[in-house]
């Protein structure tokens, strides 16, 4: 009897090359480009340098391999993958500004801020999250109206107080204080997961899932997009600026709780890890349901929790 054929492995590098190639193309055509939509005054540059040649991508790419998974529009991926990353772009200008995290360094080149200046920068941040809502509202007839506003709804509350802004209230509020491990969990679910899990969702809704898929998309998005902040805890403490492409150990300086600070490095360690399995039991759910183009969705957790930076 011959042995069963075994399936080759999937190839994240490959798949996302492909996938991030066309996100790059489309930010770079859509954000404020010179040519076509050319914003007033130099904010267009501010726009554009939040945005471009930078960052690692893991929210348009968790969108882009949950359509997949459920052979959704791709033309709503797309668009999607974009205001996805235009929300994390905007939040990091913003967070990065004096009034907030007063940090210099982002993407491995001076924050906008120090770029550009205040105002430019938190009017760039401004203009970002208002266009990520309009790359969801296209009038081509690429995406219907109702995908449209489905998609609309769950990028602002991941986005508002109900998410990131409500998550980056509470850690504000949090310096210097003792949080407990429930305490710490819902204000990482809100400020880091809460964008993850959306991306991870809002992927799902360029299809028309069942009840039971999306319960597994929904599990495995709040595990990715816990363990991401587990992970971005212990690399703070673990690699230096340059690996990073931003300022090393500013939690411990700045005296913020983390995962780290509470459970130590070896549990967190192991509790991302946790995160992981949670994650991959998830995708087993979502298989069951006769679903099977996950694999995209299982190398992104193994690679978002194994990274380096």
């Amino acid at each position: 009897m011959n042995a069963p054929e075994k399936l080759p492995l999937f190839a994240l590098e490959t798949w996302s090359a492909q996938q991030l190639d066309e996100v790059e193309r489309a930010l770079s055509r859509w954000v404020a480009c010179p040519a076509a939509a050319p914003a007033p005054a130099g904010l267009g540059d501010a726009m554009r340098y939040a945005v471009l040649d930078g960052g690692k991508r893991l929210r348009p790419l968790l969108v882009m391999a949950a359509c997949e998974a459920v052979d959704g529009n791709p033309a709503a991926a797309l668009r999607s993958a974009c205001a996805v990353e235009l929300i994390h772009a905007y939040s990091l200008v913003h967070d990065d500004m004096p009034c907030m995290d007063n940090d210099v360094l982002r993407r491995g080149k001076p924050t906008v801020h120090v770029r550009f200046g205040e105002a430019q920068a938190l009017l760039a941040g401004d203009a970002l999250q208002a266009l990520a809502f309009e790359f969801l509202t296209p009038d081509d007839g690429s995406v219907d109206a109702a995908t449209q506003a489905r998609l609309c709804r769950m990028l602002a509350q991941a986005a508002g107080f109900q998410g990131m802004a409500g998550g980056q209230a509470i850690d504000l509020a949090s310096v210097g204080l003792p949080l407990t491990s429930a305490q710490l969990h819902d204000m990482h679910r809100l400020k880091t997961g809460a964008l993850l899990q959306a991306s991870v969702m809002m992927g799902a809704s360029c299809g028309a899932p069942s009840q039971a898929v999306q319960a597994a998309l929904s599990a495995y998005g709040a595990a990715v997009g816990l363990a991401f902040q587990v992970v971005d805890d212990i690399l703070d403490v673990t690699a230096d600026s340059a690996t990073l492409g931003k300022t090393a150990g500013k939690d411990a300086a700045q005296q913020k709780p983390t995962f780290v600070s509470l459970m130590g490095l070896e549990g967190s360690l192991h509790y991302a890890q946790q995160l992981l399995a949670r994650a991959h039991a998830s995708l087993s759910e979502l298989e069951a349901t006769g679903l099977h183009h996950t694999a995209a969705l299982r190398a992104l957790a193994d690679m978002l929790v194994n990274r380096q930076h």
